[in-house]
């Protein structure tokens, strides 16, 4: 824009007084030529303005490309971690199942060591009660051989006394009026006398004489006879072995019963 200039000259004419001729300038005349550059300015303005616009409008579509770009990173973030989320969740109820099925393992792992323990326990039980028993079979074995041997040593005695008593025996059953039968088991002798009581000479009087063992047993007696005075001949009988006089002493228990 063109800078009006200022000259001294102007001023001082400007004190005198006006010119009366017609040929004498008029005041607008006189006035300095001020050129102010309003086209200029107002081509500077719209240039300016469509830049200032143009930049608006860059940063309007920078804001709004920045704006849906961090929108996408948002929504991409937020995808991300849902995934992740959802990723975890898989893991933790991997994790959980897992140890779930570890803890199943250790108590069946528990168990199995429980019921092993307990089935070597009864094998050892089992293995001690066997050997307990064939101690005891043997023990048993050596008493049932030891008691057969007895057993045989009596029956040979028994046989010797018998041989030896058989003369005697059949004395003994006429003269006391005796019979001999069985009681319905091997190492048992029924003794049956008569003419025991005066009033009835086929009245009976028995007992039973046990020879199971060493000792003699009388078991059973009819009629009843006093205990003591059975125990006194039974006794004579196993220290002397004699069986006549054993067989006359009861027959005289019975007569004295009888009376």
């Amino acid at each position: 824009m063109a800078m009006a200039t200022f000259e001294p000259s102007l001023s001082t004419s400007g004190m005198r007084p006006p010119l009366t001729s017609a040929d004498a300038p008029s005041m607008a005349d006189s006035l300095p030529n001020i050129n102010f550059g309003f086209d200029e300015l107002r081509s500077r303005m719209a240039q300016f303005t469509v830049k200032f616009d143009a930049f608006i409008e860059q940063g309007r579509k920078r804001v709004l490309e920045e704006r849906n770009q961090f929108r996408m990173n948002v929504a991409e973030l937020h995808e991300d971690q849902r995934m992740k989320k959802k990723d975890i969740e898989i893991l933790t109820l991997k994790t959980s199942t897992h140890a779930q099925a570890l803890q199943k393992e250790h108590q069946e792992t528990a168990e199995m060591h429980a019921a092993i323990a307990s089935i070597t326990e009864q094998r050892d039980n089992r293995a001690a009660a066997r050997d307990r028993i064939r101690e005891q079979m043997v023990e048993t074995q050596k008493l049932i051989n030891q008691r057969l041997e007895a057993q045989r040593a009596h029956s040979s005695h028994i046989d010797s006394q018998t041989r030896f008593n058989a003369p005697e025996l059949d004395f003994w059953q006429d003269y006391l009026c005796l019979r001999i039968e069985g009681a319905g088991q091997a190492d048992r002798l029924k003794f049956v006398y008569t003419h025991v009581y005066e009033r009835d000479w086929e009245k009976e009087a028995w007992f039973e004489l046990g020879t199971a063992k060493r000792e003699y047993e009388v078991l059973h007696h009819r009629p009843k006879l006093e205990a003591e005075k059975v125990e006194k001949v039974l006794d004579k009988l196993n220290e002397s072995r004699d069986l006549g006089m054993f067989l006359k002493g009861m027959r005289e228990l019975f007569v004295e019963a009888l009376k």
